[in-house]
C-alpha cells in the first residue's frame, strides 16, 4: 500500500480481495500496537510507524526470499550418497556456456533437476558457492588472473582462449587471417560490464602497440552489438563468438586471453559430481568451439588454447 497509494490498488496487486488485506493489515497494527496508515484527500499514506515497519521490510523480505531459496537447496541436498545428485544449481557469467552445459547433463542425466543464475560479476558467483546458494560455477577471468578470491573452493580452468576482435563483415580488416593490434589505433570500442580485458590487459596491449584505445561504451550485450553492426565501434570477444553478419578476427600473436573456470565447494554435497560436471562443461564449450569455424581453423596452429586437459583426480587450489 505504500507503493500503490491506495488498498484497491495494493490488493489487486497481490492477487488478494480487500477485505483479506485490510483484515491483514489490523493484524499487524494490532502486533505492533500503533497505526501503520492513514487516509488524506490524496488517499492513504503511511504513518511514521508505518514508515518504519515499510523500510525494515524492504530489508527483510528480499532475505527472507533468499533464505527460502538456499533452505530449498538444502532440503534437496540432504541425504545424496556419493552418486549422481538429483538437483543442481549452476551458476554462470556465461550464457552461451550455461546453455550448453544444460544441454549436455539434460541429455545424460534426464531425471536431473536444474536450476541456474547468471550474473556478470564472477565475485558473485564465488560468493554464492561458498554460501552454498550454487553447486558450481562458470566464470570467466583475464590473462592469468587469478580466480575470485573466496577461501576454501576449488577451480579448474576448463578452456583458455585468445581474445578476437569483433568487426562488420564489411569493414576493412575483416578478411585478414590476423590483425595487428596497431591497425586499430583509431577505432572505438563497444564493452560489456565485468570484462576485466579491457580495464587492464587491453590498455596494456595498446601501449605496446603504441597508442591508447580511444573512446570506450561500456553497455549491454545487444547494444555492443548493434555499436559493431553500425560500424561505430569494434569490440572484444571471445573466440567462439557467432553473430550473423559479423566477423570475429584474431589478434596477431594473442595479446590477450580470457579463461574460462568452473569452481565448487569441495565439502558440499555434490563435490564428488565435480569431476563428471568438470567432463560435462568440456563438451559443452567444444561446442562453441566447433560452431566457430574461425577458432576451429586458429586452433590447428595454436593448440595450446582451447579446452583444457580434464583432471584425473579433483584439483585442489
Amino acid at each position: 500500500m505504500a507503493d500503490e497509494g491506495s488498498v484497491t490498488k495494493a490488493a489487486a496487486r497481490l492477487g488478494l480481495a480487500q477485505p483479506a488485506l485490510t483484515a491483514q493489515l489490523h493484524r499487524i497494527e494490532r502486533v505492533l500496537d500503533g497505526q501503520l496508515f492513514e487516509r488524506d484527500h490524496r488517499g492513504i499514506r503511511t504513518t511514521p510507524m508505518g514508515e518504519l515497519v515499510v523500510s525494515r521490510a524492504r530489508l527483510l523480505l528480499p532475505a527472507m526470499s533468499g533464505l527460502r531459496e538456499e533452505a530449498a537447496l538444502l532440503s534437496s541436498n540432504i541425504g545424496r550418497d556419493s552418486g549422481t545428485p538429483d538437483h543442481l544449481s549452476l551458476g554462470s557469467s556465461s550464457g552461451a556456456v550455461l546453455g550448453r552445459l544444460i544441454h549436455h547433463v539434460s541429455a545424460e542425466y534426464a531425471d536431473m533437476r536444474i536450476s541456474t543464475h547468471a550474473s556478470w560479476s564472477a565475485d558473485e558467483l564465488a560468493g554464492m558457492l561458498a554460501a552454498g546458494r550454487v553447486d558450481f560455477a562458470v566464470v570467466g577471468v583475464c590473462g592469468d588472473a587469478p580466480p575470485p578470491t573466496r577461501a576454501g573452493l576449488v577451480w579448474h580452468t576448463m578452456a583458455s582462449d585468445p581474445v578476437f576482435v569483433l568487426m562488420p563483415a564489411s569493414h576493412p580488416l575483416a578478411a585478414k587471417p590476423v590483425v595487428e593490434l596497431a591497425e586499430l589505433a583509431s577505432a572505438h570500442w563497444a564493452v560489456t560490464p565485468g570484462n576485466g580485458c579491457f580495464e587492464t590487459c587491453f590498455a596494456t596491449a595498446c601501449a605496446r602497440a603504441g597508442f591508447a584505445p580511444r573512446n570506450l561504451y561500456e553497455t549491454d550485450v545487444a547494444s555492443c552489438v548493434d555499436l559493431v553492426e553500425s560500424g561505430s565501434a569494434l569490440a572484444l570477444c571471445q573466440a567462439t563468438r557467432v553473430v550473423p553478419g559479423l566477423v570475429a578476427v584474431p589478434i596477431a600473436d594473442a595479446p590477450l586471453r580470457w579463461r574460462h573456470l568452473i569452481g565448487w565447494h569441495p565439502d558440499s554435497t555434490v563435490a564428488t559430481f565435480s569431476d563428471e560436471l568438470v567432463r560435462l562443461a568440456a563438451d559443452a564449450y567444444l561446442d562453441l568451439i566447433d560452431r566457430s569455424t574461425c577458432y576451429s581453423a586458429w586452433l590447428e596452429d595454436h593448440p595450446s588454447f582451447g579446452v583444457q586437459p580434464l583432471p584425473r583426480v579433483t584439483p585442489t587450489v
